[in-house]
């Protein structure tokens, strides 16, 4: 047997149980892996509270979870690039990683690079890839100025260090405490609340990850729809006719590019917090309580 979590009905962190079920078997094109680490994401609490459900509707007994790294322990019919015992990173489209066993296509794994850590490669598919899309739709070109909500956030940390490699002057919003982190990495810390607008001067292009009026304000400081890109705000899509690019991008291929970066030291995924598996609630409240610099990771 295996454990997995699980939840029979939408609501609060209340609903998510660890179970036991069988230890899967991989079929044709399918690799099973046994889970190191596998990051938990914003888009997973509003899919689980069902405020996704006309978007993304759970089917009940319903798992979650979608990157992951982990140590291939199977392969089924027709899988030639992975073996027993290879280590590998990727994501399933199954909401199953948080589990200590999973099946992953073979297609949505790559290797995992020996100097990158399980926490860090299991947090690269949705907050990596999604950050990726965001810092492409803005188009960046060197000497551009951006700004980037939610700047030390998951996709945020990843994103100001993208558009900096863009050769873009990068403003980073974010609350004090991530002030020194953003310097460090090249970016200029803005701190959010009163008065914001007068500190994002110049901009060229607005990368939006945390939602709550940032595509609005962006508009009204002029910088134009084609170049705003929110992951937050699906409602100012609509409204602004700005772009909404993100994790939809993901792909084994640009997974190994990102952990290539992580490995070569030019690519920084902070961990916030790790957790068992069996304290997957209070992994959901400290990300739900947000101000985290980075990821949050279950540790099966």
């Amino acid at each position: 047997m295996s454990k997995a979590v699980r939840f029979d009905e939408y609501g609060g962190r209340d609903v998510l149980r660890v179970v036991d079920v069988p230890v899967p078997e991989p079929g044709e094109g399918q690799v099973l892996v046994q889970v190191r680490a596998a990051a938990i994401n914003p888009g997973e609490a509003k899919i689980r509270e069902g405020a996704l459900h006309d978007r993304f509707p759970a089917t009940f007994p319903s798992g979650e979870g979608s990157d992951l790294a982990g140590v291939v322990v199977g392969t089924g019919p027709g899988v030639d690039g992975f073996a027993a015992g290879d280590e590998v990173l990727g994501f399933t489209d199954e909401r199953a990683s948080h589990a200590e066993h999973v099946l992953v296509d073979a297609a949505n794994l790559t290797a995992k690079p020996p100097n990158v850590s399980w926490e860090v490669a299991g947090s690269l598919a949705i907050a990596a890839s999604t950050a990726y899309a965001a810092v492409r739709a803005v188009s960046l070109r060197p000497g551009d100025t951006v700004a980037v909500s939610g700047a030390a956030g998951g996709v945020g940390s990843v994103a100001v260090q993208l558009a900096r490699r863009e050769g873009a002057d990068v403003l980073g919003i974010a609350g004090p405490a991530n002030h020194d982190w953003l310097v460090g990495h090249g970016i200029k810390p803005v701190a959010y609340g009163d008065g914001l607008a007068a500190r994002l001067t110049g901009l060229d292009a607005f990368v939006d990850t945390h939602g709550d009026g940032y595509v609005r304000l962006a508009i009204e400081l002029g910088v134009a729809p084609d170049r705003i890109n929110t992951v937050a705000d699906f409602a100012a899509v609509a409204e602004y006719g700005v772009k909404a690019d993100g994790s939809f991008v993901k792909s084994a291929a640009l997974l190994a590019e990102l952990a290539g970066l992580v490995a070569d030291g030019v690519l920084e995924v902070p961990i916030a917090a790790t957790y068992p598996l069996t304290e997957v609630r209070a992994a959901f409240e400290e990300l739900e309580r947000g101000h985290t610099r980075g990821k949050i990771v279950l540790v099966p």
